[in-house]
């Protein structure tokens, strides 16, 4: 195996508008030694016609989908082609969204360097808004996750990647994202990073999975709370102490009453 070879994994489902140029900035990446995997979970839109004829990819079509949640079967379709995956890098990217030119270069550089680095995001550049996304600083702590950034502006180091779909949960929790996940475990691991680069453009789809999650919607509640509960559930089995914050009592006490009241 290639120690300098890397895999790019992208999910896709009905993303006919954005995947030719999200799959195009793959393969344009100024980086030799790549793999490009696709998983696309049923799409029933132009896309499957694209990604058929698409020469230099992988493709893998799911047939039927495992499970009710589209959370849940990203992060299953994830898990499904990185088995297939041999890089020692591996870069995320959701079907919608896509890289700048010399992302991998430069990302897989820092990794070559610093052999002790397992997990980096690099900043978001929101389309739609033709601004980079800047995240409120937060002071990190044992009871609550660090903000990051979409699944798309994640590179991993495969080792680092293995052990944590031991960790994943990948059928719990319908409403966590695996960006949520992969950062959490990486904050827990003190393996979060950020640069403050930006290498990923990311388009916020109207009709895609997290448009379901607007702030303070009651989505966005149960994904906090299943957020707290995929928290605790890894502090246990790091033997990490977890301490209750006002922002864990006040997600479980919102969570309760969506209970009994929906």
């Amino acid at each position: 195996m290639n120690k300098n070879f890397i895999s790019i994994l992208v999910t896709n489902y009905n993303k006919g508008k954005y995947i030719v140029k999200s799959i195009n900035s793959c393969i344009n990446q100024n980086f030799r030694n790549k793999e490009i995997i696709i998983f696309d979970d049923c799409s029933n839109d132009n896309s499957v016609d694209f990604l058929k004829k698409k020469k230099g990819i992988t493709v893998y079509f799911n047939k039927k989908k495992k499970l009710k949640s589209g959370l849940l079967n990203k992060i299953n379709g994830t898990y499904h082609v990185f088995k297939k995956s041999k890089g020692k890098v591996i870069f995320l990217l959701d079907g919608d969204d896509y890289f700048k030119k010399n992302k991998i270069n430069y990302i897989f550089n820092l990794f070559d360097k610093n052999k002790d680095l397992n997990f980096i995001q690099d900043r978001a550049y929101l389309r739609r808004k033709k601004q980079k996304m800047f995240l409120k600083k937060k002071k990190f702590s044992y009871s609550i996750w660090p903000s990051f950034y979409p699944t798309s502006c994640i590179a991993i180091r495969r080792e680092f990647l293995i052990d944590f779909f031991k960790f994943s949960e990948m059928n719990k929790f319908p409403n966590l994202e695996i960006d949520a996940r992969l950062s959490i475990y990486a904050f827990l691991n003190d393996q979060f990073n950020l640069l403050k680069k930006s290498f990923t453009v990311y388009n916020f789809d109207n009709f895609g999975i997290t448009s379901n999650y607007k702030k303070f919607t009651l989505n966005w509640w149960k994904k906090r709370f299943e957020g707290f509960e995929y928290m605790k559930i890894l502090m246990k089995k790091m033997n990490l102490k977890f301490v209750p914050s006002l922002d864990y009592y006040l997600t479980n006490l919102i969570n309760s009453f969506i209970k009994k009241n929906i």
